[in-house]
């Protein structure tokens, strides 16, 4: 594994980190207090090329290597403070056009992906259930063979980008005659009768991402619409979470190089007791774990955007990443906010938030306790 980024990739960080830092910053504490979703920056980002980064040239992206796209999701993270938005974009290119990408009929990648990577259409990934969370065998929603197509029921809930999204990602159990039901994926555009997106739900952090429930009543899409064969809809959602445990969490990485920054800049300023608070070794150590982290979360998740880039799994390589970034970020932030002290716990400061934000990466995309009992079989236990 070569270890040198390259000077087209030091470009490219340097531009997003630029463009991020100057244009999707504005107004963020009164989004993050509304709830608000920032279409105006989702569609600064689409403009900027950032959603089209993965996606083949042929359907209106620039076909970049996952490396090359980690490099990318970096630098967006540690230029965008709005850690929903960054939240929000990685999940609909990971979960929702890379799945297209790879396993979409040519008839739906034309129609689907230029729409996705321009921002003219949101899209939402729609697995989770109220009872089936990392439990994908619990799901109860059913699709059921009609001329021509399939009926859809069922709820779901959790969904990144719902209450936006113009297309949904949906999966549903399969129901086949003298057969055991087989998870399928199939693609929903928000105008299809029988399926209704709901209103945003309240969440601690990543608040300007939307998340919502998406419930199917006798909701029939042809079958056209389904995602690869009957039955792909594990391999296409195993599929999603490897590139996005990967992807994703650079997105973190860059908002705990941020941190990082902002600790060191904090620290030389405030003084206590006559020198500034950085010539305490307390305060000197947490920044130093912070980064150690940080060099050490990188090159787990190259690894995984290299390993995918030579056509390898990198399935045990992407739940270790997964694992170690979002339980780190969430440490470096607590770091953060100890350090700021009462400065840091004000929601007039923005440590707070990063708090708030930085817990959910230990839920999402598979949780600390899956990551470790895919780790914990990877190791042969």
């Amino acid at each position: 594994m070569n270890f040198e980024i390259t000077a087209e990739q030091l470009e490219l960080r340097a531009a997003v980190r630029a463009f991020a830092r100057e244009e999707l910053n504005h107004d963020l504490e009164k989004r993050d207090q509304d709830g608000a979703f920032p279409r105006d920056c989702w569609q600064k980002c689409a403009d900027f090329g950032l959603l089209s980064l993965p996606v083949p040239v042929e359907f209106g992206g620039q076909g970049q290597d996952l490396v090359t796209t980690t490099i990318a999701m970096e630098a967006l993270g540690w230029g965008c403070r709005d850690n929903g938005l960054v939240f929000s974009l990685n999940a609909q290119m990971w979960a929702v056009q890379m799945p297209l990408a790879h396993y979409g009929s040519e008839e739906q990648k034309r129609t689907w992906l230029p729409q996705l990577v321009s921002g003219k259409v949101i899209g939402a990934h729609a697995i989770t259930e109220p009872s089936a969370g990392s439990d994908v065998f619990s799901l109860t929603t059913r699709a059921e063979r009609r001329s021509g197509g399939y009926l859809l029921n069922g709820q779901k809930t959790f969904a990144t980008n719902a209450p936006v999204a113009d297309l949904a990602l949906a999966f549903a159990y399969l129901t086949r005659d003298g057969q055991s039901p087989a998870l399928s994926a199939f693609v929903v555009p928000r105008s299809t009768p029988g399926v209704t997106f709901g209103r945003p739900i309240a969440k601690m952090g990543l608040r300007t991402s939307p998340m919502g429930e998406i419930v199917f009543e006798d909701c029939f899409v042809p079958e056209t619409a389904r995602l690869g064969p009957e039955g792909a809809g594990m391999k296409i959602f195993n599929s999603a979470m490897e590139w996005e445990r990967a992807c994703i969490f650079a997105g973190h990485l860059g908002a705990m190089e941020r941190l990082l920054d902002d600790c060191i800049a904090y620290a030389k300023k405030r003084r206590q007791f006559d020198q500034p608070i950085a010539k305490f070794e307390s305060v000197a150590d947490r920044i130093a774990d912070m980064k150690v982290a940080i060099e050490a979360g990188r090159w787990l998740l190259y690894k995984v955007g290299w390993l995918a880039d030579q056509g390898k799994s990198a399935v045990l390589e992407a739940a270790i990443a997964k694992l170690f970034v979002s339980e780190m970020h969430s440490k470096a932030a607590l770091n953060a906010l100890q350090l700021h002290g009462g400065y840091g716990y004000m929601k007039e400061y923005p440590i707070e938030r990063e708090v708030r934000d930085a817990l959910s990466g230990t839920l999402y995309s598979g949780t600390s306790e899956m990551q470790r009992k895919i780790i914990a079989r990877g190791v042969g236990l």
